[in-house]
């Protein structure tokens, strides 16, 4: 088996090895990387559904910028690029899961898709906790500030699905979620698309690679 080999792992696989660095006796952080629609929520689930205790999934979506400050921006047809995240206060938020200094429950937001906005404070994350998994597309991104979550990720798993199926699931989820087919199927080929280009950019620097189902 070749090294490129090596890193491709099942995702039953990458659960192994995420539940082998709690013998670290300290806090570690799992991160779960891919461009958009590849699965990365759905293998933070398997993963959490895995691992007993479950550890707390932390996804890089509650920190998107609110819509109207997205729409002042003129981003609105951009929503998911790096521009519409507040980059900063998502690497401030991991440095204090990664490295805690007291034993203070740690407050991440959510994205609700619902309403399409970030909810503060949303997901607990406790002194007792010793490992936490983080998902998003931009965890591998070589450009400040994300560079800096390298450093607090123990393991970093990067998600593949063949592109003609998760272009399929993006355009289902925006319709699913309001939009209509031809605005959705727009919107991921205009926005979505772009965003999955530079994400695949990232792949090398991820320590394993997660081949998930159709």
């Amino acid at each position: 088996m070749t090294e490129s080999d090596s890193r491709h792992v099942t995702p039953a696989e990458f659960a192994q090895r995420a539940d082998r660095l709690r013998a670290a006796g300290r806090r570690c952080v799992v991160g779960i990387a891919g461009p958009p629609g590849a699965g990365k929520s759905t293998l933070a689930t398997y993963l959490a559904q895995s691992l007993s205790p479950a550890p707390p999934v932390v996804p890089m979506d509650g920190f998107h910028l609110a819509q109207d400050i997205i729409e002042k921006n003129g981003l609105a047809g951009r929503k998911g690029a790096p521009e519409t995240f507040d980059a900063w206060g998502f690497v401030h938020l991991l440095e204090r899961i990664a490295r805690p200094t007291d034993d203070s429950v740690v407050y991440a937001p959510r994205f609700n898709r619902d309403i399409e906005e970030p909810i503060a404070g949303a997901i607990p994350i406790a002194p007792t906790d010793g490992l936490v998994i983080v998902e998003g597309n931009y965890l591998l991104l070589a450009s400040q500030p994300w560079t800096q979550l390298s450093d607090l990720l123990d393991l970093c798993a990067y998600v593949e699905l063949d592109d003609a199926i998760r272009r399929r699931r993006l355009i289902d989820r925006h319709v699913q979620f309001g939009k209509d087919p031809q605005g959705a199927e727009t919107f991921v080929h205009s926005s979505d698309e772009k965003n999955a280009e530079l994400v695949k950019t990232t792949k090398s620097r991820a320590s394993l690679v997660v081949q998930m189902d159709p």
